[in-house]
Order: structure tokens, then sequence, then C-alpha cells
């Protein structure tokens, strides 16, 4: 038994990269033996800084060392946060797996460790369909992983929807990160999980048992957590840890500042952020919470601006609604400039980032201090858990309060306002905002109703019905009109004031034929086979703003072709198909006449069921962001190299022509 615990301990250090000398965290040990002993914690509810997603690591160990877990690891993170931080983490297990021949032996591996990323049709390699009796760990979001468990799987053809639906179903441990952000999402997978459950315990014969059932683990760092029988959390050994105790105790003052109209905001919070840069003397990094795109740009206007001529200044936009490919740009700067935690070789400079909600998660950043606004209180949990993480300085963290929030969310935002108030003071009258601050003020017992009051309310969704499921199952049939979308079990149904999104991408060639026709539905389905939509080129931006920027660009493009430079694109004019639509439903090319003549309604549905492809001329692309003023021709980014050497075009146009 002693050299199986020192074997696990072994390559539990291994598989979390630790250096020499170095040992694992006593929550991550605690982990090991519990799961090791056949008990599986339902919630993990950890301060950010310590590590939740070495999840992965502890599992891999576990099931070495003979646990009874699932064969498959799924970890789910929402479509906001950035799966390449997870993924990352996974091919550094399989290295260690590699690097270890008992360990791989242990493991039944006759290969690598499978590891497959779910989101976007070019992205999913398919080694974890190769052999389902093999380990494997599985990376998605929400919708990517979601709709393949109901049988509806985005860019999944019908034959294959029962494979994915069926290894994600069963013997498959999910692990949804930040499960706060996803109420919906959690609730079907509670579901799946007591059905599953209650099926095996009423079953009469052997085989309706053999097949393990799904394991759901959430994790959160909000305070957002189930009963404490189910929640796994930090205890007395942890605590007394001193890494542990270091980012427990990590130093975060928070000043509340005097509050400001909103039309106010941007100029007052880019003021305190150039304030704590001593304006630009200091070297620092400071990051700016806002709560909408739009603010966030005006925050960066006015930082640039102060900033005049500062020859080493550097201000970062870190947004939603943002392409992919600009957005993962901005995160490999961010590390340049050391705002990701564990960055190396940081530049000394003064940097600012200015980020809305998109910065709260996904991405491991890591601030010297902070300038926010007040928001719901799971949200003021994930912005303070940017500050300081390590716990390795001291932090300033100024909240300036809006005097006229909007009316729906004014009470959460004035109770996220009381909670914080009744957070303990520093010895310079500031409020401590440390991790052990945050986990002290959940555990008084007077603020449960208080915590409701400051937090975003989950979205109504619908129960998971039996029928509903077998509807999903008949993937043989293409139409069923009892099949519904899957997106209100993932998502819940948006409140009224949520806007659906639209996704965007900027191509230079588009399906169709010399005519100006959409590819015949054979040739649609191999273009799209072979030069479908990519994660990377893709921009989610709401549908009103869609459609106002789609309709402003048509209308700046010339009603009558002019004479293009020599070996120039030709001219974009509002004659040519300017754009493209493709939805499950239908397929439609677009002229910029047509869309300038079309019905708002016609067109708002469109958009809303499919994706739209535009010619790179028509632009209106900046920094990665909707910018209608800009007429310069957006990237193609579908035409950079694919992992296999292989450009796109001469794919499809050979699968064509063939």
């Amino acid at each position: 038994m002693k050299m199986n615990a020192d074997k696990g301990l072994l390559w539990l250090r291994q598989a979390l990269g630790l250096p020499a000398g170095a040992e694992p965290f006593p929550w991550q040990r605690r982990l090991l033996a519990q799961w090791l002993e056949g008990r599986a914690p339902r919630a993990m509810d950890l301060p950010t800084g310590l590590g939740k997603t070495s999840v992965m690591a502890i599992w891999l160990v576990a099931r070495a060392l003979g646990a009874r877990l699932p064969r498959r690891l799924v970890y789910v993170v929402d479509r906001r946060a950035v799966v390449d931080q997870a993924t990352a983490v996974a091919e550094s297990l399989r290295q260690c797996v590699a690097a270890d021949p008992e360990l791989k032996k242990a493991l039944g591996l006759a290969g690598d460790l499978p590891i497959s990323t779910l989101r976007g049709q070019f992205v999913d390699n398919r080694q974890w369909l190769v052999d389902p009796a093999a380990p494997a760990i599985v990376i998605g979001t929400v919708d990517m992983v979601g709709s393949r468990l109901l049988f509806s799987g985005y860019g999944v053809s019908r034959k294959m929807r029962p494979y994915h639906a069926g290894l994600l179903g069963a013997d498959a441990m999910v692990v949804l990160d930040e499960a706060h952000l996803v109420p919906p999402f959690e609730r079907l997978l509670d579901q799946v999980v007591h059905r599953q459950q209650a099926d095996q315990r009423g079953a009469r014969d052997a085989a309706a048992t053999a097949v393990p059932s799904m394991q759901l683990l959430t994790l959160s760092a909000t305070g957002r957590s189930r009963s404490a029988s189910e929640t796994f959390t930090l205890d007395a050994e942890d605590q007394a840890h001193p890494v542990v105790r270091q980012r427990l105790q990590a130093s975060k003052s928070i000043r509340l500042m005097r509050s400001v109209e909103s039309k106010l905001l941007p100029d007052t919070l880019a003021l305190e952020a150039w304030s704590l840069l001593a304006e630009g003397r200091k070297a620092g990094r400071i990051l700016v919470f806002v709560n909408s795109r739009n603010q966030a740009r005006k925050v960066e206007a006015a930082l640039i601006k102060q900033a005049g001529k500062h020859p080493t200044f550097q201000c970062e936009l870190f947004v939603g609604g943002r392409r992919v490919h600009e957005r993962e740009a901005a995160a490999e700067r961010l590390t340049t400039l050391g705002f990701v935690a564990g960055s190396a070789d940081v530049a000394s400079v003064p940097a600012v980032v200015v980020a809305t909600a998109a910065g709260e998660v996904g991405v491991d950043l890591d601030a010297s201090d902070a300038v926010a606004d007040i928001v719901a209180w799971e949200r003021m949990v994930q912005r303070l858990g940017r500050v300081n993480r390590r716990g390795l300085g001291q932090a300033s963290v100024m909240l300036v309060p809006v005097s006229d929030p909007a009316e729906e969310v004014a009470p959460r935002h004035a109770a996220s306002l009381a909670l914080l108030e009744r957070l303990p003071r520093t010895l310079d009258a500031a409020l401590d905002g440390s991790p052990a601050a945050l986990v002290a003020l959940k555990q008084q017992p007077d603020v449960a109703d208080l915590l409701i009051a400051a937090s975003t309310p989950a979205p109504l969704y619908p129960p998971l019905k039996r029928a509903v499921v077998d509807a999903w199952a008949m993937t043989s049939l293409d139409v069923h009109t009892g099949r519904p979308e899957v997106a209100p079990w993932l998502r819940g149904w948006p409140d009224e004031e949520e806007e659906p999104q639209v996704a965007v991408i900027w191509r230079r060639h588009l399906p169709i034929d010399d005519e100006g026709h959409l590819f015949r539905s054979a040739h649609l389905e191999l273009f799209l086979d072979a030069a479908g939509s990519h994660l990377s080129e893709r921009l989610e931006a709401d549908l009103s703003d869609v459609q106002e920027w789609l309709i402003k660009r048509v209308k700046s493009l010339a009603t009558v072709r002019g004479k293009a430079e020599p070996e120039a694109e030709p001219i974009l004019c509002q004659s040519d198909v300017v754009a493209v639509t493709i939805g499950e439903a239908a397929s439609r090319a677009w002229t910029g006449q047509q869309l300038l003549s079309a019905n708002r309604r016609e067109l708002e549905t469109v958009l809303m069921t499919g994706t739209l492809w535009v010619d790179r001329r028509l632009g209106g692309l900046s920094s990665g962001l909707l910018d209608v003023g800009c007429s310069e021709p957006a990237q193609d980014v579908s035409e950079a190299l694919r992992p296999d050497g292989s450009r796109v075009l001469p794919v499809w146009i050979q699968r064509v022509d063939a």
C-alpha cells in the first residue's frame, strides 16, 4: 500500500509539472485520496489562483492507480472562455505519460494519450473516438459538448451524432469549469446523471448496469456552491500550507471611490488607472474592467489621450465581440506584458488592459492593480481574482460606483456594494479583498439573502423530458417536427434585453459560382467539409449591431464598378455578391442591392439562423472589432496554413472539381 502511495505521489508531481523539491497542494493530494477511496465530490469551491485545472492531472493519476473513475474526462468551459489554456494542460499530461512507460502501461494505453478539443469543425481531431476503451481527455465549450450530448452536435453528421452522444453520456466525467456562468447546462447535466442512476437502480438485469454512467464535477470560485456535504473545499491543512496561505492572504486593498454618472465613467476609470501608473512614470500592470465594449473603447481612447506621446506606454483592449484571431493575438501580447499568471520576462513598462466580461474568465489574467465599476457579485469575485493572484505584492483596487445604473441592475449592484462594505478593514482603512476575506464573508450567517440579491439570477430553462430526448435521438430522420433546438437546454431562455448573437466571417472566396449563384447542395457540402468556418475567423456580435453594420457597409460601396489597380482585387460594388448566409435550414447568396432592399424582419431571421460569410473587400473590421468606418479589406484568416500544411482553397477546389 505504501509503495502504491509513493508511486501515486511521484506520478502526481510529474503530472502537475512540479519542480524538484515542490509538493502538491494538500487539496490535490486529498482529492486523489478520495477518488481512490471511491468518494467523488459533486462540486469544488476553491478560491481562484489555486489551480483548479489540475483536476485533469489528478484524474489521470487516479485512473493509473486503479480508481473506479470514468475513462473519459470531458473538461467544459463557457463559450466566452479561451479553451487553449485547458488544452495546454492536457497536452502536458500527454507528454508526461509518454515519458513514463510505467504510467502509460498503468493507464492501458498502447499509444499517446488521446486529447481532442471540441471548439470548431477543423479542430476536433477525433482522437477520442478512435478507441472508446482508452482513457481520453476531451476539452470543449458548452455549446460544442452540450449539442453532442443531446444528439445535435454542431458540425457533426447525423450518422455520427449517436456515437458522440453515447461516448459523452456514458463512462465520462464531465468537469464544468466556471459553472456559475451556465446554470441551465449544469442543471441539464444533473438531470442526465440522476436519470442514469435511477435507471440503473431500477434495472432487473446486469446488462443494464454494465455501462458506467456519467459523473459530474462543477468548479467555481464565486461562492455559488451546493451543500457542504457535496462540496470539496479547502481544509485546515490547506490553510497552513505556505503557498496556499500566501495566495489566500494576497494583499488586495479595495478603495470605494465617489460615484459618478455613467456618461463620466470611462474618463473616470481612465484617470484612476493613469494615476496608479503615476502618469506613466511607474511600470505597472493595470486592469480596467468595464461592463460594455462601447465603454471599453472610450476608456482606451481616454487613456491614449492622457498618455499622449509617452514612449513606452502600452494599452490593450480585451473584449468580447471580437474576432477570435485578433483576440488570441491579444492574449499573446498579454503574456509579453506580464498580464498572464506565471509570465516570464515581463516587460517593465507602464501598461493597461481594458477588459469587459471577456477578461473575467478564460484567460488567467494577473495584474498588479485594478480599476473597475460595480457589477453583480459573482463577477466582482472574478475581477478581484485577476489581481495579485500569487500574493507576491500589494495590490490596489479602485472601485467606482455609478450613480445612475440601469433600472434592472440597480438593486443587484447596490447589494454588491453592501457586500463589499462588509469586508474587514486593513490597517490603512481600505477594504480587504483577499481570497481569505471573501471566503470568510461568504461564511457569515446573515449574508445568504444578500448574496442572492447581489448575484445574477439564473435564466429560465426547460426540463429534460424523455420524449424530447427520444426525438433528438432519431438522427436518421432529416426532419422531425418534435425535435426542438437544443440551445434552451444549454443556456436557458435569454432575458428579453439579451440579444441573439450572429457569427460573421470574412473570406476572399465565397461558395458561389462564376454567375454569382450559391453552390448547389452537393458542392456546398463539399465546400463546407473542406473549407468550413474555423473558430479563429469567427466574430460573434449582437444581431442589431451586425445588421446595422452590414447595411451601412453595403451603402458605402460604389453603385458602379470602378477601375481597380493592375493586379489588384476587383473593386466590390453593390451589384456584386457581398455576403452569403449559411444555415442548417437554408443558405443564400446576397448581392449588396438585395441586402439594401430586403425586409428587415426577413433579414433578422436569416442572420439568426445561420453564419454570415462576407467578402473580405467589404471591410468593416478594425482590430478584430466591427468598425463601420473601416473600408480596408479584412484579412482572410482561413488563408493561413492548416496544421497539415495544406491551404484551404486548393483543397476544396480539388474536391468540387472531382
